[in-house]
């Protein structure tokens, strides 16, 4: 699911493990400080997402255009994007 520079992949998992997340920010987004910086971001949003990820494995993708974005901005795409694929399972 896109929402704006924010991609997210679910693939289902077993209920009694923790869902499992990875990050996909490829060089186009920025050097490895802007990267890391990215990565630090997507980490904190996804802790304190309002209702947490259900158990599987969750991709998030970034675009370039995400180095650019505020925090809240940014949480809000993650949020959209993360409500949007749990309306869709």
């Amino acid at each position: 699911m896109r929402r704006g520079a924010i991609t997210v992949t679910w693939a289902p998992g077993d209920p009694a493990e923790p869902p499992r997340v990875a990050y996909a920010i490829g060089k186009h987004v920025g050097g490895a400080t802007v990267r890391n910086r990215v990565r630090r971001r997507l980490r904190a949003i996804v802790r304190d997402l309002e209702h947490p990820l259900g158990p599987g494995a969750w991709l998030i993708g970034a675009a370039p255009e995400v180095a650019n974005l505020s925090y809240g901005e940014l949480k809000a795409a993650v949020a959209d994007a993360v409500a949007a694929l749990e309306a869709r399972k």
